[in-house]
């Protein structure tokens, strides 16, 4: 009889730090989290697999860079939640987000932030200078530049594709700065044209994706404050103009990296890069003439399926290249 509260007592403190942890798990965006991770491994991967290698250190640097980078991504977010926690309570999209229901409180949700930011660059810059500057170069502007300009300029979809399109670079620099008698900061890596590409790749990507999401959520958009195309666009004919626009441009932008990594991709991410830009085109055409929100939608999770599958394609054919040389 005695032991019941003693283990009800455990169970409960069990549940609270649970509830904690998923809370500050939200607090870190993990789906956009996941996204930025999975890029920067695909510019790692892309980068490291024309150099010569040692199966040890190329582990360990794989894993600083990817950990480096989760926890990198997850300062941003959290400092981002942490700024724009009054807007998020007004907006039904957001307002069941931690700091809004006051299940992390905002003191928390700084500390947090600090902290992960901290942990990220600290961890990739045992990696290497020039991943750990990128990746502190994209917190800045994600935090100090993009965060304070969405309620300002519909201008802040591009500044916000600028951080969304460094992870590349991130996984690029980082595997070039394991080669110590080339490039042992992985700085000269910031010049090479096969990282740029990627960033080129995503940055365009980002336009139609965010677009999209402006589009479905501009009321949401509107009680939040912030200026997006979609809410400065009542009849949507902008918008739409727009996102086919980006769409078109986005055909070339996943062509780039096949042409200017030659020596490591063959032609097959260039027929997968154009087969899936013209599909996704497709989908901003019909968007375009219907100004449907179905079809915003069906543009939206396109853009889901189109990037993973490309940068799927591209590391399978790199790794492919390399096994028969």
């Amino acid at each position: 009889m005695t032991a019941t509260p003693a283990i009800s007592a455990s169970d409960a403190h069990a549940g609270k730090a649970a509830s904690v942890f998923s809370s500050v798990h939200e607090l870190t965006k993990p789906r956009i989290t996941r996204l930025v991770t999975i890029t920067t491994g695909v510019g790692f991967v892309l980068s490291a697999i024309a150099q010569s290698w040692q199966w040890t250190d190329l582990s360990l640097r794989a894993l600083g860079c990817i950990v480096g980078t989760a926890l990198s991504a997850s300062g941003a977010n959290a400092l981002n939640q942490w700024w724009e926690q009054d807007r998020d309570a007004v907006m039904p999209r957001t307002c069941a987000r931690p700091v809004p229901t006051q299940r992390v409180s905002s003191r928390a949700a700084l500390g947090w932030g600090l902290l992960f930011s901290v942990l990220g660059v600290g961890t990739l810059l045992l990696v290497g200078l020039a991943p750990a500057l990128v990746s502190l170069a994209t917190i800045l502007i994600y935090v100090l530049l993009y965060t304070p300009l969405k309620p300002v300029t519909t201008m802040n979809t591009i500044v916000g594709a600028v951080p969304g399109a460094l992870p590349p670079l991130i996984g690029w620099s980082a595997a070039a700065a394991g080669n110590q008698l080339r490039d042992p900061t992985g700085l000269s890596s910031l010049t090479e044209l096969g990282g740029w590409s990627l960033f080129a790749l995503m940055f365009v990507w980002q336009i139609p994706h965010f677009l999209a999401i402006a589009w479905m959520y501009r009321d949401d958009y509107a009680k939040g404050g912030y200026r997006m195309l979609a809410n400065v666009d009542p009849t949507g004919g902008i918008t739409a103009r727009m996102i086919l626009l980006w769409s078109l441009c986005l055909i070339p932008a996943t062509l780039v990296p096949a042409m200017v990594m030659h020596d490591r991709l063959s032609p097959v991410s260039a027929v997968a890069a154009v087969l899936s830009g013209l599909m996704f085109t497709a989908l901003c055409v019909k968007l375009a003439r219907s100004r449907e929100r179905r079809d915003a939608r069906r543009v939206f999770l396109a853009s889901i399926a189109h990037l993973p599958l490309l940068l799927l394609v591209m590391v399978g054919d790199a790794v492919g290249v390399a096994l028969l040389r």
